[in-house]
């Protein structure tokens, strides 16, 4: 099985080698460091550590991920991963395994399904994922508890998806459409630390606040959409 891991950046040169570095090379087939005019050398870094870096100028989260799921070479499963170390690139297993087992054409990593370390998710980080993945549960019948940055799909779901959020609508866009597509989503519960660095979303109160909106409004806008009944099959390899 081909594995993509992209991993979007903006001035992560303090925790970029460790994601790095902590990634299973018997797993993971290709990795791209998607960057948005970082200046404190995490390109150079990244480089270094022998990952493939692409320059992405327009900034944006849902962007870099955009402009990463581009330019993977055949992929059978893509990954997204943060590059500041709060999630943990040795779990990539834990992500994997319902996809490679057949269970699963979507997965995501919560945060929220175990301990979480003191001060890796400030409380109105938390507040907001419990309520959009209540919504999404009432409204899609999607069982998560979480809208975390760790997760995985089948490069074909994810194509077929054609994703297209740029900005804060990332964190949901996938769960959304794939949900309506009849897409098989399931939650992993992965480990979470407080990240290296300054949060770009959830440390300011703009970004909180632009997240939340983006969010909440694509999760109620989605809503409306036809969705398929039953499961689509799974294409043979």
């Amino acid at each position: 099985m081909r594995v993509s891991v992209i991993i979007p950046t903006y001035n992560e040169a303090q925790a970029i080698g460790r994601v790095l570095a902590d990634l299973p090379s018997d797993l993971v087939t290709e990795v791209i460091v998607v960057d948005s005019n970082s200046t404190d050398g995490t390109p150079d870094l990244a480089r270094k550590m022998g990952a493939q870096v692409i320059l992405e100028p327009r900034r944006g989260y849902g962007r870099a991920c955009l402009t990463g799921l581009a330019n993977t070479q055949n992929p059978d499963v893509v990954v997204f991963l943060d590059g500041d170390y709060s999630d943990r690139p040795s779990e990539l297993p834990i992500l994997l395994a319902p996809i490679i087992e057949g269970r699963a054409d979507i997965t995501m990593g919560s945060r929220l399904g175990t301990t979480r370390n003191s001060g890796a998710l400030p409380w109105h980080a938390v507040f907001g994922n419990r309520l959009a993945a209540s919504l999404i549960r009432l409204l899609y019948g999607v069982k998560i508890s979480d809208l975390g940055p760790f997760r995985a799909g089948r490069a074909d779901v994810l194509r077929a998806l054609a994703l297209e959020e740029a900005t804060y609508g990332w964190a949901v866009e996938m769960i959304l459409k794939g949900a309506l597509a009849g897409f098989r989503i399931v939650e992993v519960p992965v480990s979470y630390y407080p990240r290296i660095g300054k949060s770009k979303i959830s440390g300011t109160a703009k970004g909180t606040v632009g997240a939340a909106w983006f969010i909440l409004s694509r999760i109620v806008r989605h809503s409306f959409r036809p969705r398929r009944t039953g499961t689509p099959r799974r294409r043979k390899s």
